[in-house]
């Protein structure tokens, strides 16, 4: 793969856990490209050396995606293949990435997946919970005023919700999730998914929150939220995204303008947003 004439960058899904489940294709892919792009160069090495590749890492983060993705875009400009890798999982599923994606695209470089583990659609396909038409919301905010703003926005979204969350804020995260959207609400907690620890809670909202401040163990490793979509027909869904819309407009313009943006950008009733807006901001 290397020296090809045209560079092209390789999006390559890594294991969230049991090493079984990389695809011989991601191995030879990485042991190919010249170069990986690595969101830790230090966490990546340890699975890198587990399959013997020895193909040179560069790191590619948050901080610093977007002064590294030039120099990147004309590496592959110039023929180079390069490997997008996360810390686990599939790359720009709330990590780092999509920067280097756009760029590269943008230059008219080639984008090939190499599909794999993603904990968000693992955790989905064992919940039980309505998964045809579903929004992942990766993290939540991590202040209880935010997280709790956040989630009363999606209050009134029918389709199953899906959040990442760490075991520092799991607790916080539940109970704020059983006050905003209804303690009765049913829910799916996975934990630690393809580890030696992994377990999958169902319930209500507040018999995982229960369950959960209960036990010690069950407050360790990396979580996997999913919450029930609110009962409702399609006007609550537009009323739901309207409200969504309505929370990222008014950062930049009056209340009235954005409400009114809102509903035309939603198809929700004018009326009902904000009737639903006023009862919000009335809340004490």
């Amino acid at each position: 793969m290397a020296g090809s004439e045209a560079g092209k960058l390789w999006v390559v899904a890594t294991p969230i856990g049991n090493l079984a489940d990389w695809s011989p294709r991601a191995r030879e892919v990485l042991a190919a490209v010249d170069v990986i792009a690595a969101e830790d160069t230090r966490h990546s090495a340890a699975l890198l050396a587990h399959c013997n590749i020895a193909t040179r890492t560069l790191a590619l983060h948050e901080h610093n995606e977007r002064e590294r993705s030039a120099d990147l875009v004309q590496r592959m400009r110039d023929g180079a293949q390069i490997a997008l890798i996360s810390d686990a999982g599939t790359p720009l599923v709330s990590d780092p990435g999509y920067r280097l994606v756009r760029a590269a695209r943008t230059a008219g470089i080639a984008v090939s997946p190499v599909p794999g583990a993603c904990a968000a659609i693992a955790a989905l396909s064992v919940a039980g919970l309505p998964s045809d038409r579903f929004v992942f919301e990766g993290f939540l905010p991590a202040k209880s005023a935010a997280r709790r703003a956040h989630l009363q926005a999606l209050s009134l979204e029918t389709r199953t919700l899906v959040f990442y969350e760490s075991s520092h804020r799991i607790g916080e995260c539940l109970r704020d999730c059983a006050s905003v959207l209804g303690g009765t609400r049913a829910a799916v907690l996975a934990r630690e998914l393809t580890k030696l620890f992994e377990t999958v809670l169902d319930g209500t909202l507040d018999q995982v929150c229960a369950r959960v401040e209960s036990d010690a163990n069950q407050q360790r490793g990396e979580f996997v939220l999913l919450v029930a979509g609110a009962p409702g027909d399609a006007d609550a869904a537009k009323l739901a995204e309207g409200r969504r819309v309505f929370d990222i407009l008014r950062r930049e313009l009056p209340p009235s303008r954005a409400a009114k943006l809102a509903a035309e950008i939603s198809g929700a009733s004018r009326k009902d947003l904000y009737d639903t807006l006023r009862d919000h901001e009335e809340q004490p």
